[in-house]
């Protein structure tokens, strides 16, 4: 088990990504492209139901080496960022489980981790102080607690979390405001359009840009239907041919090339395997000869 508490690894693996991946303390817009385009890890917002409160996996194939997140499409956009960034925590630290053999306080250590590790990357403490200095020299207040959701995209509960363990408002004040919801303060503050955005985003669903790049490229070189390419995007045949035509991707027409005999190469004949079999058709010693000559007379 490691010396640091679940929370430290969080938040000191979420500021090295930050760092190494240059994002700086700057809020995380387009989550599942920031991932994407940074590891090698496929993410799929999917078209299912999450059931038991489970609204992400993580999967790992050992043969391939090859990693994919899927987070559940949602009217809570909030919760969908901070899903995936609690199952790229479980990829990074390779949090990979066998479900035969459960170990449940090393999987608590790590859920806890997860979720320390998705706060401070999506809302650095850092981040957070300088954002405040001057907005709330006189105490944080509901306006800004709306300010902190509508900046970094996060929960009004994880908000809290990070205003309370960056010494910003008291415990009291966190337990209070972890209760309320984002289309509230949203409303109240004057940006709710930019909520239901928001929403209707989250509430789509997306395939991974990779797997649709590589389908799209086969496409292209005439391997893959119109037909395949919509069911990974998740739309009609006929919207996904719009948009590629529209993009200027047709399959490429390989033309067949008409030849006529005059332009084949000369071929040169190899008869000695033909000469071959033809001497095992002849009797070549006295004894056939003469079994010849008995049988015709």
């Amino acid at each position: 088990m490691s010396i640091l508490s679940a929370e430290q690894e969080g938040s000191a693996a979420a500021a090295k990504f930050r760092t190494d991946y240059g994002l700086g303390m700057q809020p995380l817009t387009d989550l599942v492209a920031m991932v994407e385009t940074s590891l090698d890890i496929d993410v799929a917002v999917l078209e299912v139901e999450a059931n038991g409160g489970e609204h992400g996996l993580t999967v790992f194939d050992p043969r391939n080496k090859a990693t994919f997140i899927g987070v559940a499409k949602t009217n809570h956009p909030m919760r969908q960022r901070s899903t995936l960034a609690h199952e790229l925590s479980h990829a990074l630290f390779q949090d990979w489980v066998d479900f035969q053999q459960p170990v449940p306080a090393i999987r608590e250590f790590q859920e806890k981790r997860a979720d320390a590790f998705a706060r401070h990357l999506l809302v650095p403490e850092d981040s957070l102080r300088w954002f405040l200095h001057d907005r709330a020299s006189s105490g944080v207040t509901l306006q800004h607690l709306s300010d902190v959701v509508q900046r970094y995209l996060v929960s009004p509960a994880i908000a809290a979390i990070a205003l309370c363990s960056a010494g910003l408002i008291n415990v009291q004040t966190k337990t209070a405001w972890m209760a309320l919801h984002t289309p509230g303060l949203a409303t109240q503050f004057g940006w709710l359009d930019q909520y239901r955005m928001l929403q209707a985003d989250s509430s789509r669903p997306r395939a991974p840009q990779r797997l649709l790049a590589r389908a799209i490229r086969g496409y292209e070189h005439g391997v893959i239907s119109v037909e395949t390419v919509a069911s990974i995007r998740g739309v009609s045949a006929s919207e996904a041919k719009a948009e590629l035509d529209a993009a200027g991707i047709t399959p490429i027409v390989v033309e067949p090339e008409v030849m006529s005999a005059g332009d084949l190469p000369d071929v040169q004949m190899d008869r000695s395997f033909q000469d071959a079999l033809d001497a095992l058709g002849e009797p070549d010693d006295q004894e056939d000869q003469a079994g010849v000559q008995e049988k015709n007379s």
